[in-house]
């Protein structure tokens, strides 16, 4: 992905990795550098990455995708993990469930109606200062309120234990190039 992409409108990006929400303006030459999940990651010929979501993908001259499909039917853990399974660390092209930052999911029915669960979710990051966490929590959260069956949706941010190279999954480590 070496094509040089001069925006065609400014555009709201999050500067990787402090998390700060800047704004590129319309004829910043930017590269793709990946397009994994619902964003872009671009090197910006000013310097440093950033990230942009695929509903600004017009910005890149790029046809901006489509809501996600809407998830019919009833809720199980099986689709909150796949939808976790959406959501990429901006700077590695593995998903935050095979990366292993995913520590713990709950999923727990809400008093008074059998059908609505509370998902909690603990997760990391590979790196404590990494700026990116609120933004990928975020994310994280987004996704699975919108499936079937959820009526709240937590998602905690921890650091203990701490996250190491050894939680990367099998699926993970071939992505990576590891072992």
């Amino acid at each position: 992905m070496d094509d040089f992409i001069p925006l065609k409108r400014a555009v709201e990006a999050t500067q990787i990795p402090s998390g700060q929400v800047v704004m590129l303006p319309e004829g910043s030459v930017v590269t793709i550098t990946q397009s994994l999940g619902s964003a872009y990651t671009v090197h910006a010929s000013t310097g440093g990455l950033y990230r942009i979501t695929s509903q600004d993908a017009d910005a890149l001259g790029l046809e901006v995708a489509q809501s996600p499909t809407i998830v019919e039917g009833p809720f199980s853990e099986e689709l909150v993990w796949g939808s976790l399974r959406e959501v990429y660390d901006p700077e590695i092209p593995v998903n935050i469930v095979d990366l292993g930052l995913i520590y713990s999911l709950k999923a727990d029915l809400v008093e008074g109606n059998e059908e609505a669960r509370k998902v909690t979710v603990e997760m990391t990051l590979t790196a404590p200062g990494c700026g990116m966490g609120p933004s990928l929590a975020a994310e994280a959260r987004q996704r699975i309120s919108a499936l079937p069956g959820v009526a709240e949706a937590d998602v905690h941010l921890v650091w203990d234990p701490p996250w190491g190279p050894d939680r990367i999954s099998p699926a993970g480590r071939v992505k990576l190039g590891i072992d």
